[in-house]
């Protein structure tokens, strides 16, 4: 079977007369972009080209946590007490993400660095390497009691962000949305109003291609499972989805994956396969399928439900995954 998603909102409008199609691509944050999108008359596809990778590798410049001159890696090693002025790209992703934080109750939390090295998800020691241990219960205890007086303090008139000594951020579950979010920006910045761009399996449409069609895409499939094929019309949506099938190891007798309960300092134990979300922007959908994931899908339904996020949760059961949407998937289920 197969369930279609298409938005409530559609804009009619056609690409301009003499458009085509035109496919841009390359390598960023670990992993490869792709932009496809209608060209108008004039416009030159490989300056655009450039002008794309150009904003991924700023993204790098400032939020990496595998690069160590990173503007984000040098705030995690700064001083006690040092400010640190934020450029616009920085200021807007610690601003969504630490709201994020308060708004779930500590089920996401950017300033969570420490914990996912700790875990072994992190640039360095590494779960897939040699010579790794999971931490035990009293390491783990240690550490939340360490971060919980270590919390960044965001200056939102002075766009700066206090280091108020060992807090580690980590904004590998908003920063490639936002990536992607850059993108379609700086597509529409030169009048590039229809198109797809994608980042790492997370992705943002506007528009439709030449014939009227939306951008097709296929929601990304837990792997090795059977179930409905879910497709979207990628018009004004951005997705993302996060899995509990892409960085894991075995810890007795669970699954633990790369996705960590801030809360309670350890992967999340849930039995939450994969969680998908549909926003206006690829940094709501990214940063809110981690924290639903976190939530769970009763608690994660709830929170969704309230604030009209469309969500799909995939749980595993003893006869295989067990789909659970909130009302906002479904009232865009065709």
């Amino acid at each position: 079977m197969r369930d279609v998603i298409v938005p409530l909102l559609v804009d009619e409008a056609l690409p301009p007369g003499g458009s085509t199609l035109f496919t841009a691509s390359g390598r960023s944050m670990g992993t490869g972009w792709s932009a496809r999108m209608m060209l108008p008359p004039g416009a030159d596809g490989a300056a655009l080209g450039r002008a794309l990778q150009a904003e991924l590798d700023e993204i790098v410049a400032q939020m990496s946590h595998w690069d160590s001159d990173s503007l984000l890696s040098r705030y995690n090693k700064a001083p006690a007490g040092s400010w640190h002025a934020l450029p616009p790209q920085f200021y807007e992703v610690a601003a969504y993400a630490l709201g994020m934080a308060d708004d779930t109750g500590g089920a996401y939390d950017p300033a969570a660095g420490e914990l996912v090295r700790l875990w072994g998800f992190g640039p360095t020691a590494r779960y897939d390497q040699a010579g790794f241990q999971a931490p035990d219960a009293a390491r783990i205890d240690a550490l939340l009691a360490r971060r919980s007086e270590r919390q960044p303090q965001l200056d939102h008139i002075h766009c700066r962000l206090l280091q108020p000594g060992g807090a580690s951020l980590d904004f590998s579950s908003s920063a490639k949305g936002y990536a992607v979010d850059r993108m379609a920006a700086c597509l529409e910045a030169r009048s590039v109003r229809h198109f797809v761009v994608e980042a790492g399996g997370e992705l943002r449409g506007a528009g439709v291609k030449d014939n009227g069609e939306p951008w097709w895409v296929e929601i990304e499939a837990v792997p090795g499972a059977t179930g409905n094929q879910v497709v979207v019309a990628l018009h004004g949506l951005a997705v993302a989805t996060s899995g509990d099938y892409r960085q894991y190891f075995q810890h007795g007798e669970r699954r633990a994956a790369h996705t960590l309960d801030p809360r309670s300092g350890r992967p999340v134990a849930n039995d939450v396969a994969s969680v998908t979300v549909l926003a206006s922007t690829c940094m709501a959908a990214d940063a809110l399928s981690t924290a639903l994931t976190v939530m769970g899908p009763q608690e994660g339904i709830v929170f969704a439900d309230a604030r009209g996020i469309a969500a799909r949760f995939l749980v595993r059961g003893a006869s295989g995954l067990n789909e659970t949407v909130s009302a906002a998937w479904r009232n865009l289920l065709q």
